[in-house]
């Protein structure tokens, strides 16, 4: 599960999301928290890169941990975040000295489980680390509506030099197996450098997760909007799960 775009390039990682809202998306989850979950903030961020959701989470009166695969985006969250734990480790073997009361995982990291029988490692790990009544919460895609020929694209300026970013799923239409395209290319004085990286992620449709889930987990689904508290559509490929522990 090691990805070397992110751990070559971590310092270029906060520059690639600077367009996510990390505070709205936080807000969001605290507010669905506050409405499904338990009412204590003890809570763990997985994949949680360079702990920006982290940030707002102690600036909401949390007390947070993040795990991560790669050390220099821990590096990195732990000086954005010095009240935090953050411990290096893989999301399908993880454990806590303490059961918490609200596990996330944004911007569809939970994919990173690269197969259905370590998705359902990382689901018994949650479900194992968090109290009764504690909520997952995090975002999918389902694999039948993934378009290969959509991408995100954003461009900045910085230090001189122009950033382009990219990002696409790419899913040959069966099978468990989904990629997400990444591309960094940053030009200055008229010299151009390419970074590429290709991420192994698990494939599956909402029915196939919600199956995962239920042995576990109360499930409800919403539209992936950070906005609003919109029920999720059938027709929309992508949603926020927020799972309650039974």
């Amino acid at each position: 599960m090691a990805t070397a775009l992110y751990t070559d390039l971590s310092s270029y990682y906060d520059l690639m999301c600077r367009d996510i809202d990390y505070q709205n998306q936080s807000d969001w989850v605290c507010r669905l928290h506050q409405l499904f979950g338990n009412e204590s903030k003890q809570h763990i961020d997985l994949a949680c890169g360079t702990g920006p959701h982290i940030r707002h989470f102690i600036n909401m009166g949390y007390q947070c941990q993040g795990l991560d695969i790669n050390q220099p985006m821990l590096d990195i969250a732990e000086e954005r975040c010095p009240e935090a734990l953050f411990t290096l480790g893989n999301m399908i073997d993880f454990s806590v000295d303490e059961p918490v009361d609200l596990i996330s995982c944004f911007l569809y990291s939970l994919h990173y489980c690269q197969n259905i029988a370590m998705l359902n490692d990382c689901i018994k790990c949650v479900h194992r680390a968090l109290k009764t009544g504690g909520m997952f919460c995090f975002n999918a895609v389902d694999k039948n509506t993934i378009d290969n020929d959509t991408f995100e694209q954003h461009c900045l300026q910085h230090q001189d030099s122009q950033f382009t970013f990219t990002s696409a799923w790419d899913y040959c239409g069966e099978g468990d197996q989904q990629y997400l395209a990444i591309s960094i290319e940053k030009e200055r004085d008229n010299k151009r450098q390419t970074w590429q990286d290709r991420h192994s992620m698990v494939a599956l449709n909402f029915d196939q997760l919600q199956q995962m889930l239920r042995p576990y987990f109360e499930i409800t689904l919403f539209e992936h909007d950070y906005t609003k508290l919109v029920p999720w559509h059938p027709s929309s490929g992508n949603a926020i799960f927020a799972c309650v522990k039974l």
